[in-house]
C-alpha cells in the first residue's frame, strides 16, 4: 500500500511478516524524528485504511471543467457501486505535475488513472497520434462517440501499443471539435495565403497546415494570446472551451468550423495496477466508463454550447463561419497526404494501425 507523505515521498508499510523491508524503512527516516513520528502515525492507522483502496485519478484540466465532470461522476458511481471500498481521489490541472508526467506516474504504478488528450500522449504511445489527423473521424457526434467508445481497433491492436508502454486504454471520448480563430475569414485554401497559424509542436499538425495552405507556427501555448494580440499570428486553433477561458475571441475576428479535427481525450490506468484487480472489479471499471459514455456526450454538448454562448454575448460582433461540405472537401482533398507524416513518425506501426482504423471507418 503506498501513501503520499508530505515531502512528496511515497511510504510503503510493509506487512508483518516483512521486517526485513521495514527495518529498512526504519534506518531511512532515523534521521529526521518528525518523518519517523509520520510513519509510525500511517502505520497505526494500517488496520483502518486496509480496508479501503484510494484510486488516485488525474485530469489534465481544471476544476469545473468537462475532464472533472467525468472524473467527478466516475468517482460518484464507482464508490456507490463498492460500497465505499474504493475511494476516488481527483488531482486536477498541474497538481501532480504535467499531463505527460501523469501518463508516466500511471505506467510507473504511482497513480491509478489519468485522464489527458491525444496531443499530450504522442510521446508516449506514438501511435495514439493518428487522431490528430485531419478528416479522419465522421463529423456526426453521434458517430464520433461510438468508434471512440467502441472501436475494435482503438481496444484492440492500438490498445497493445499502449500496453507495451506500461498502460490500459479504458475508454476515448471527443471534448468537442477543433475551432479555428483567426483574423479574417477562411473558406478556401487560397484564403490561407500568407496566414501564420499557430500549432502545437508535432510534426503532424506542422505538416496538416502546410497542405492546407496555411504557414504552420510552432508557439508555446502560454504566448498565444499576446502573439495574436501583436499580430505575430494570424490565428490558431482549439475547441471552444479554450478560446472562451484564454479569451482569444478578444483578439481575433472570426471563429471557424472547418470540422478537420476533434479533441480526442483518453482515460488510461496503469497496465501492471489494473491486472492486480480482480476480474470483477476490473469488469466494473469498464462497464462504468461504458455506461458514462452518454453522461460525457451530453456534459461536452452543453459545455461548449455554454461557452459559445458567453463568447458571443461578450463579442456580438465576432463572426461565426461553419464551413460547408463543400468547402470542406477542399481542405479534405489538400490534408490527404498529412497520413505520411504520420507514417513517418511512427513507423510502419503507424500504417498498420491507420490502415484498420480507416477500414473500420468505411465498415468494412
Amino acid at each position: 500500500m503506498v501513501f503520499f507523505y508530505e515531502t512528496t515521498h511515497d511510504v510503503i508499510l510493509p506487512g508483518n511478516d516483512d521486517l526485513a523491508i521495514w527495518e529498512e524503512i526504519r534506518v531511512t527516516f532515523s534521521f529526521n524524528t518528525m518523518k519517523t513520528t509520520a510513519v509510525a502515525a500511517l502505520l497505526g492507522l494500517m488496520p483502518l485504511t486496509a480496508l479501503a483502496e484510494d484510486w488516485k485519478f488525474a485530469i489534465e484540466e481544471i476544476p469545473g471543467s468537462i475532464m472533472d465532470a467525468y472524473a467527478q461522476e466516475f468517482k460518484s458511481r464507482i464508490e456507490a457501486a463498492t460500497d465505499g471500498e474504493v475511494t476516488v481521489t481527483v488531482y486536477p490541472m498541474g497538481t501532480l505535475g504535467t499531463p505527460t508526467e501523469t501518463v508516466e506516474q500511471a505506467a510507473d504504478g504511482v497513480i491509478q488513472l489519468t485522464n489527458v488528450s491525444i496531443g499530450n500522449l504522442g510521446t508516449v504511445v506514438p501511435e495514439s497520434q493518428v487522431f490528430l489527423l485531419p478528416y479522419l473521424l465522421p463529423s456526426d457526434p453521434a458517430a464520433i462517440s461510438n468508434i471512440l467508445s467502441g472501436s475494435e481497433t482503438i481496444y484492440g491492436p492500438l490498445n497493445e501499443d499502449f500496453r507495451k508502454r506500461g498502460l490500459e486504454v479504458l475508454t476515448m471520448y471527443s471534448e468537442g471539435p477543433q475551432v479555428w480563430t483567426t483574423n479574417r475569414e477562411i473558406r478556401t485554401p487560397e484564403d490561407f495565403d500568407n496566414f501564420k497559424m499557430r500549432v502545437m509542436v508535432s510534426p503532424i499538425l506542422v505538416e496538416t497546415y502546410n497542405n492546407m495552405g496555411a504557414s504552420p507556427t510552432p508557439l508555446p501555448f502560454g504566448e498565444v494570446f499576446g502573439a495574436l494580440q501583436l499580430g505575430a499570428i494570424d490565428g490558431q486553433v482549439n475547441p471552444i472551451p479554450t478560446i472562451e477561458e484564454m479569451k482569444f475571441y478578444e483578439v481575433t475576428s472570426h471563429l471557424i468550423w472547418a470540422g478537420e479535427q476533434e479533441l480526442v481525450t483518453t482515460v488510461v490506468a496503469g497496465s501492471d495496477w489494473f491486472e492486480t484487480l480482480s476480474p470483477d472489479r476490473q469488469q466494473l471499471v469498464r462497464d462504468t466508463m461504458a455506461d458514462m459514455t452518454g453522461f460525457i456526450d451530453g456534459v461536452v454538448t452543453d459545455f461548449n454550447q455554454q461557452r459559445l454562448d458567453i463568447i458571443t454575448e461578450a463579442k456580438p460582433d465576432i463572426g461565426l463561419v461553419v464551413l460547408t461540405e463543400e468547402e470542406r472537401g477542399a481542405f479534405r482533398e489538400r490534408s490527404a497526404g498529412t497520413s505520411a507524416a504520420y507514417v513517418k513518425t511512427v513507423g510502419d506501426r503507424g500504417q498498420e494501425i491507420l490502415d484498420a482504423l480507416q477500414a473500420e471507418l468505411s465498415g468494412n
